[in-house]
């Protein structure tokens, strides 16, 4: 077992106080560098840094990046989401580390949906009836999984089966 403890350190985000979500950092009593690439390669890290080595993925909203030394998690409802998330990202972390041998590591990020390859195909039109300000944010939000070609009514036909296709190659949330 690689990641035996951590310290827990829960605290409200210091550039708005009044945010009701909670920040999360723990900190590892073991050190997990080695793991990191594969972790990455098990659950398909959305960025990668190789040098210190850290991975951040996207998880249900959540932004969660592993360090060698510290886990950090942003936008938690409560403490006790936090122990969740924590708790299974041990269990990953131990659990890439025990399968290594079967894992091929991986060292670079996710690729991502480019959000012009989503604009050009959009109609452009700025309508709003997406719920959004503009076809750039609205083809920013498809490209972060928050939205999805169907939200937006006057996108039709052939446009939209070529939206589905191209982000149907990226991988989703975890």
């Amino acid at each position: 077992m690689m990641l035996k403890s951590y310290r827990k350190e829960i605290f409200r985000p210091e550039c708005n106080p009044s945010f009701q979500a909670l920040h999360c950092i723990a900190h590892l009593d073991q050190d997990v560098a080695e793991a990191i690439p594969y972790l990455n390669a098990s659950l398909g890290g959305f960025e990668y840094l190789k040098d210190p080595p850290a991975v951040t993925f996207r998880v249900h909203g959540k932004i969660i990046t592993v360090h060698p030394r510290e886990i950090a998690v942003n936008a938690l409802r409560d403490e006790e989401e936090a122990d969740k998330i924590l708790e299974w990202l041990k269990r990953e972390i131990n659990e890439a580390w025990d399968k290594r041998g079967e894992i091929e590591p991986r060292y670079e990020g996710t690729p991502k949906p480019k959000v012009l390859e989503i604009l050009k195909l959009l109609p452009k039109t700025n309508c709003g009836e997406c719920g959004l300000p503009t076809c750039m944010v609205f083809a920013v939000k498809i490209a972060e999984g928050a939205k999805a070609p169907e939200d937006c009514s006057p996108l039709a036909g052939e446009n939209r089966m070529k939206i589905e296709k191209y982000i149907g190659q990226f991988p989703l949330d975890v």
